[in-house]
């Protein structure tokens, strides 16, 4: 075989490989993305802080406190954590919605199904099962529970898009087992697990994957 049919015959497997990969992964996740949904979870963690703080502040100095003041915390809470992911999954829409109209691929496939299935069997879990935490008033265990399931949402939606959000998957997951052993200090350990984690991945995917395509 000439060099030159060799040539043609390596790059046509290319081809073929490249094919296969998309109609099986879901690559169309942006970097960008990753970097939105850590700025929101750096800012949602300022804000909660500031609750907190005025929470602890009033608690001290106030007289007659009640357990109302306790469940108001707990609804602004939840108030602000909810306004943190629709930003965040707004934000990941149209930056994963911008990827696939560049590259000419389709948003909503099978393999798109598939990896939302996969990634929200453990989320819904995860969610349920901190809101039962809540219920009791249990705190301590909020931070590293939720840094666990979304470590688990993504090690298990891996096999449909990029192989690198499993190694993501395995820090959050890590990070979470280590927060069981630091509970006092949950909010930290969420910042850097929803925030500076998201932050570093989507700015090595962006490079990655995505500075060149934009670049052209």
């Amino acid at each position: 075989m000439s060099d030159q049919n060799q040539s043609e015959t390596l790059r046509d497997i290319s081809d073929i490989r490249r094919i296969m990969e998309r109609s099986s992964r879901f690559i169309s996740l942006s970097g960008l993305s990753g970097i939105a949904a850590g700025l929101c979870a750096l800012t949602g963690a300022w804000f909660a802080h500031s609750i907190i703080d005025k929470y602890y502040y009033e608690y001290n100095h106030g007289a007659g406190y009640s357990d109302k003041n306790f469940e108001s915390l707990k609804i602004k809470l939840l108030v602000l954590a909810t306004i943190v992911l629709v930003v965040a999954l707004i934000l990941a829409f149209i930056f994963t919605w911008r990827r696939a109209k560049q590259n000419q691929l389709p948003l909503w496939d099978l393999t798109a199904r598939k990896l939302m299935w996969n990634i929200l069997i453990p989320l819904i879990s995860g969610g349920l099962f901190i809101l039962a935490m809540l219920q009791n008033s249990e705190w301590r265990f909020v931070a590293p529970a939720s840094l666990i399931f979304y470590g688990l949402a993504l090690v298990n939606g891996s096999k449909y898009t990029l192989t690198d959000i499993r190694y993501l998957g395995f820090i959050e997951i890590i990070l979470g087992l280590v927060n069981t052993q630091f509970t006092g200090s949950g909010l930290y350990f969420w910042a850097a697990g929803f925030g500076i984690l998201h932050i570093i991945y989507g700015i090595l995917m962006w490079s990655k994957y995505e500075r060149r395509a934009e670049a052209a």
